[in-house]
């Protein structure tokens, strides 16, 4: 493993609830304080104190702030599973209520604070953890898409998987951008455009 890949990797896995406990609670606290004071200033200081663990507790568990940065990332991106999608009605003419629930379910998964969100996206540094589970969480959510669009009877697109890549770099990709730029659109706005942008695509409509 390279040696700049080593820096990120947590030191200490939990074997024990207080241990767990104690590594959530600095994952907790520094979440606040790179939302608070930015990420240079964000220092492993600051988030032991805010956490109520001492500077050497927290080196067990991480070797510097890009490490739990890099943690933050993955459990952000692990959050956002579509725990609801086998519940949505695949009936004729419930394609844009379909779109509707994907978009938003995207929507409400970055609801993080807009400073926390735009630092894990912009500075957190890739980890192979996190680039395994960017990979595993885009595998994941192409074929839960691609599922649903192969059921719907509204759905009339050429290539099935294309389609479902399509729908899933579109709604998250813009949806990162937003969220981390809250004011640039109104997300009631962005909803609706995005969700009628896709289902006018996935009807087929000329």
């Amino acid at each position: 493993m390279p040696s700049a890949d080593r820096r990120l990797q947590p030191r200490r896995t939990p074997r024990q609830v207080r241990a767990e406990l104690t590594r959530d609670r600095i994952l907790t606290a520094a979440a606040h304080v790179f939302a608070e004071h930015g990420y240079a200033a964000g220092t492993t200081n600051r988030i032991a104190e805010r956490a109520r663990v001492s500077i050497g507790s927290l080196y067990q568990y991480f070797p510097n702030k890009d490490a739990i940065l890099a943690e933050l990332m993955v459990r952000h991106i692990d959050r956002g599973r579509w725990t609801q999608a086998d519940q949505l009605d695949l009936s004729a003419g419930s394609l844009q209520a379909t779109v509707r629930a994907l978009v938003r379910d995207a929507i409400d998964n970055h609801r993080d604070d807009p400073q926390l969100l735009r630092i894990m996206f912009e500075q957190a540094p890739l980890s192979q953890e996190l680039r395994d589970t960017i990979t595993r969480h885009e595998s994941e959510r192409v074929d839960q898409v691609r599922d649903l669009l192969a059921r719907h009877r509204d759905v009339h697109v050429q290539d099935l998987d294309t389609a479902a890549q399509l729908i899933v770099f579109t709604v998250e990709t813009n949806t990162h951008k937003l969220m981390a730029y809250p004011h640039t659109t109104p997300v009631e706005t962005f909803e609706n455009e995005l969700v009628a942008m896709l289902t006018r695509y996935l009807r087929g409509d000329q």
